[in-house]
């Protein structure tokens, strides 16, 4: 089996040891970049699988890193900053990021949720020709399984692994309701949180990739008070 290869954008040479040893001892092939710079030259040169990034870089700061890469990859992104606080999370969320650890983590928390990504991404990545529908559709919304790619009236757009994974819990479901806490237990495979604003910026995200006009939403509509429910199918 070939190990997955991440790529560790980390400025800080203590933070930035402490992860190259962890991650190589836990079967990973790791690559480092020390700025934003270097790290899109990287990424546009080698095929990683996930992207481990620092907000507070030299030259291009992270919040325009990971722009730049959402523009052309569905790689998972996990955030690793100082900045605790929420509207920074949300930022980086907002931009493309599946998820976010604050300074100090622990090394435990953060291979849970490397593994947990890294085994959605590689294994729709991996499996081209297995015996599952390769395509959900509801009316004119479509995602296909394989690429990570879904279409609607906007056209072809490519999702994040987290977009794709809560679009497909819609389209499996096609006539439930979800409440948030449900949401984030079936997408990020954890004990529900206190605070929804994980879901919430996903979900927005989400709707300004597939919807018409985003603040009216006719694919994932919202049920005031409860959470978020899938639009009836049109053709």
């Amino acid at each position: 089996m070939i190990a997955s290869h991440i790529l560790i954008t980390e400025d800080d040479l203590e933070v930035h040891d402490l992860l190259v040893d962890f991650l190589r001892k836990e079967g990973y092939e790791t690559t480092s970049a020390y700025t934003g710079e270097e790290a899109i030259r990287l990424i546009r040169q080698i095929p990683f699988q996930f992207l481990i990034l620092d907000l507070m870089l030299p030259e291009i700061d992270g919040y325009e890193v990971l722009r730049r890469v959402r523009e052309t990859h569905n790689m998972p992104v996990l955030i690793l900053s100082a900045k605790g606080q929420e509207v920074d999370k949300i930022i980086g969320l907002g931009l493309g990021a599946d998820d976010y650890l604050t300074k100090p983590f622990g090394l435990g928390e953060l291979s849970a949720r490397v593994k947990a990504m890294l085994r959605r991404y590689v294994y729709f990545n991996n499996h081209p020709n297995d015996h599952s529908p390769s395509v959900l559709t509801h009316g004119e919304l479509a995602i296909d399984l394989h690429t990570y790619e879904v279409s609607s009236r906007t056209g072809k757009k490519t999702l994040t692994a987290k977009e794709f994974d809560i679009l497909k819990l819609f389209l499996s479901y096609p006539s439930r309701v979800f409440t948030k806490s449900q949401i984030f237990q079936a997408v990020w495979k954890e004990d529900p949180i206190s605070d929804e604003n994980t879901v919430m910026v996903h979900i927005r995200r989400l709707r300004t990739k597939i919807e018409p006009d985003a603040s009216n939403p006719i694919y994932i509509q919202t049920v005031w008070g409860i959470g978020y429910k899938l639009g009836e199918a049109t053709s």
